[in-house]
């Protein structure tokens, strides 16, 4: 099975090997490769031939502000609710709060499916029991 590539990649691994390994020019490599030269030079700079992650290095809200999201993670860590049960709690005190931002909320915070320990525990505390 072959390299999977995005959509506006212009380069593979082997490319981008060679161009890292290579002492010939920017504008040689450039016109050799068909790319354009800014993307011979950041080839050539990087230490890897993996594409690095795009966007935020700390993903943050642009919905919530940073204390109604920690009262959402603490309330959340602390009743293990399902989502529309906390949604329905959670309203009553930050009423712009939607479904969408409290799932990318706890998405955000890793803690969109509680593990599965923490449900047994908290199904035995509540007299439920999960089936």
């Amino acid at each position: 099975m072959g390299q999977r590539r995005h959509g506006s990649a212009t380069t593979t691994h082997a490319v981008r090997a060679a161009i890292q390994r290579s002492q010939a020019s920017l504008a040689a490599l450039s016109k050799e490769f068909g790319i354009n030269p800014k993307t011979v030079a950041k080839w050539w700079k990087r230490q890897s031939i993996e594409d690095q992650k795009t966007g935020p290095k700390e993903p943050r809200s642009t919905v919530l502000p940073k204390m109604d999201e920690a009262m959402i993670v603490a309330f959340r860590r602390h009743t293990l609710l399902p989502l529309d049960d906390c949604l329905y709690a959670l309203q009553a005190g930050i009423p712009h709060l939607t479904r969408s931002a409290l799932h990318r909320c706890f998405q955000r915070h890793e803690i969109s499916r509680p593990a599965e320990g923490l449900v047994a525990a908290r199904a035995v505390h509540s007299g439920h029991y999960r089936v």
